[in-house]
């Protein structure tokens, strides 16, 4: 981009012009996705993984088994892609290469290789030799790189660039306007440029941010010493509005992070999630709530028998507890538990606990008068959550999500608490393996909406393998 017209921008970005444009970004978001973009790229990345495991199977099993059967094992390219994170990169990051993501394709090759290893003597096939899978690995490798380069450089060719409004000041806002011409990969219009001071000074806060995100793809804040409570309000408009947001950190050098940040040359990049998970990942979670949840009820069922039956010889009453909860978006549900309390608990508990004058819409209480001698072993290994698996088969849960909230509570959600009813409950979740009723209600709200912001199929595995231990050790289990 010419030197003058870089820094035209800058003084092109009036509020009119931004709000001008609403109305044919609004028609077009009738007819067309905000995030069709990557919902190519991910299909044209797809379809490269596909032929690569084709490509690599035909060349190398195929000829040294002499059988067809090992074709069966393509399909699993492109899931194991998924699992990997391969296809949701590109959506976060502002600037991805094939290049960036080698050792995640060797590590994904890798995986593959060993899985047509050792399943493959299960087919007709037969049995690798071990020249043939270090082969195998090799092909698969040098394909998927080369394949999926070719496959961002068709989108690439093929797709109109995110149009992207830097805001800021400064030697950042400078650098970063020239890694935006420099680097013409990253494949950005740059819409305008607007200084950080006149949002900051601008008479209505709520209407300047909404009017940034008007007309663009992402938003890039580039500024020294900007306040964090300005981001999370920027962050909640690109959310509403289907708007990606990416600030460069001030830290730079020695002092820059280093772990959870991408990089656009010498400038640290904090990418924040504003968008939902794409269909495909929604598909793979549901999927996999149908198989957990059908395997955990066959399999646990003995335990369910001897549970129901020191349940009735214990206390009278129902072996079931049922009881509507919220949720997603709110929409109220009944949830099935193991009875871990006298019968009667439900009318006893207003003599325990006085909804309207909580200080926090949360109460759970440590030595709960109400709780069963049968019922204190059951809440202590979580053995009571079972026959929630029926809610998680009929879709009401997810295996994996933020703890399903009584409606009368969530009634009282405000801000960052109701954002995390956009997703389904959860079995298990991050408030059940870090803390559970040890945690605050400010503490619990944090790491669940982590959890709905940062949703991956690879943290709901996280969180089903940190499941076991954080039972056992009973933290927060009363």
């Amino acid at each position: 981009m010419p030197e003058t017209m870089e820094h035209k921008t800058v003084v092109d970005a009036t509020r009119s012009e931004r709000v001008a444009a609403a109305p044919v970004r609004a028609e077009h978001s009738k007819t067309r996705s905000r995030w069709w973009r990557d919902a190519r790229r991910r299909r044209m990345l797809a379809c490269a993984d596909v032929l690569s495991g084709l490509l690599a199977i035909g060349l190398v099993a195929v000829p040294a088994t002499h059988s067809p059967w090992a074709l069966v094992f393509v399909p699993l390219w492109p899931l194991a892609a998924k699992l990997f994170g391969l296809y949701d990169r590109d959506h976060r990051a502002l600037r991805h290469l094939t290049a960036d993501e080698v050792p995640v394709l060797a590590a994904w090759a890798a995986t593959l290789t060993a899985t047509v290893a050792l399943f493959l003597p299960l087919t007709p096939a037969g049995t690798l030799g071990g020249i043939s899978i270090i082969a195998l690995f090799a092909v698969a490798t040098l394909l998927a790189t080369g394949l999926r380069s070719f496959a961002r450089w068709a989108w690439w060719k093929a797709t109109p660039p995110e149009r992207v409004r830097l805001v800021g000041d400064g030697p950042l806002l400078e650098s970063l306007r020239r890694k935006v011409a420099v680097f013409s990969e990253m494949h950005l219009e740059l819409s305008s440029e607007v200084l950080i001071s006149d949002v900051e000074g601008a008479r209505s806060l709520d209407d300047e941010l909404n009017s940034l995100a008007v007309g663009v793809d992402r938003i890039v804040v580039a500024a020294e010493g900007v306040e964090a409570s300005l981001i999370g309000e920027l962050k909640g408009v690109c959310r509403r509005r289907q708007v990606k947001l990416s600030v460069v950190s001030p830290l730079r050098g020695p002092a820059a992070p280093s772990d959870w940040t991408a990089h656009l040359a010498d400038l640290p990049i904090l990418e924040y999630n504003t968008w939902d998970q794409s269909r495909s990942s929604l598909a793979i979670k549901r999927i996999t709530d149908i198989i957990v949840s059908s395997i955990g009820l066959i399999l646990f069922s003995p335990i369910l028998l001897v549970s129901a039956i020191a349940i009735k010889l214990d206390s009278p009453g129902p072996v079931f507890f049922s009881q509507i909860r919220a949720g997603r978006d709110r929409r109220p549900f009944r949830m099935y538990k193991l009875r871990t309390m006298v019968a009667d608990a439900e009318a006893q508990l207003g003599e325990l606990v006085d909804i309207d004058e909580l200080a926090d819409p949360m109460f759970k209480l440590r030595d709960d008068p109400r709780i069963t001698r049968v019922g204190s072993v059951l809440r202590r290994f979580s053995l009571d959550e079972f026959p929630q698996l029926f809610n998680v088969l009929v879709g009401e849960m997810s295996i994996v999500g933020p703890r399903p909230e009584q409606v009368e509570l969530v009634e009282r959600y405000t801000g960052d608490a109701l954002a995390k009813m956009a997703v389904k409950p959860g079995v298990t979740g991050p408030m059940q393996v870090f803390g559970r009723g040890e945690l605050t209600f400010d503490e619990r709200i944090a790491v669940e909406l982590d959890y709905v912001e940062n949703a991956s199929l690879a943290r709901d595995l996280e969180i089903m393998i940190h499941t076991l231990p954080a039972v056992l050790r009973g933290t927060g289990a009363y």
